[in-house]
């Protein structure tokens, strides 16, 4: 048996791109646009793992409301420096919604509220501002 891919609908596919490419570094590996179907498929990777993909599927002129995302779960992705990874993907204008407080494990949610884990890889000891800030929403 061989992992494939986690797939997450998407609303708009520019502002995930954003989010997991420009934010996350995950890598575009394929695209398909099935026009019969009215839906696109777009696969990422994260570079250390290629063979494990994210695909979002964007479903052309869909009004379906895709909810609150929670009954999926969570993707994680190991980062090299977690204080890093989310001062990045704060200065974008994401929110941390569980920073990692602990120096080990940190929360975010995409454009479309899909929870994603960041966890460290190895440890760092706790640092400021992470420490003391509270958690904020639901992740």
């Amino acid at each position: 048996m061989k992992y494939l891919h986690t797939m997450v609908r998407v609303r708009d596919i520019d502002a995930s791109l954003r989010f997991y490419c420009e934010g996350l570094g995950l890598r575009e590996t394929r695209r398909m646009e099935s026009p019969e179907g009215k839906f696109t498929l777009i696969y990422l990777a994260a570079p250390g793992s290629p063979e494990a993909e994210v695909e979002l599927t964007y479903n052309w002129g869909s009004t379906e409301d895709y909810g609150s995302a929670r009954n999926f779960g969570h993707l994680a992705f190991c980062v090299e420096d977690i204080y890093a990874t989310c001062e990045h993907l704060q200065s974008m204008g994401y929110t941390i919604h569980r920073p990692p407080r602990d120096g080990h494990m940190a929360f975010v949610r995409s454009p479309d509220l899909i929870s994603v884990e960041l966890l460290q890889d190895g440890s760092l000891p706790p640092k400021e501002p992470w420490a003391s800030m509270p958690s904020t929403g639901t992740w």
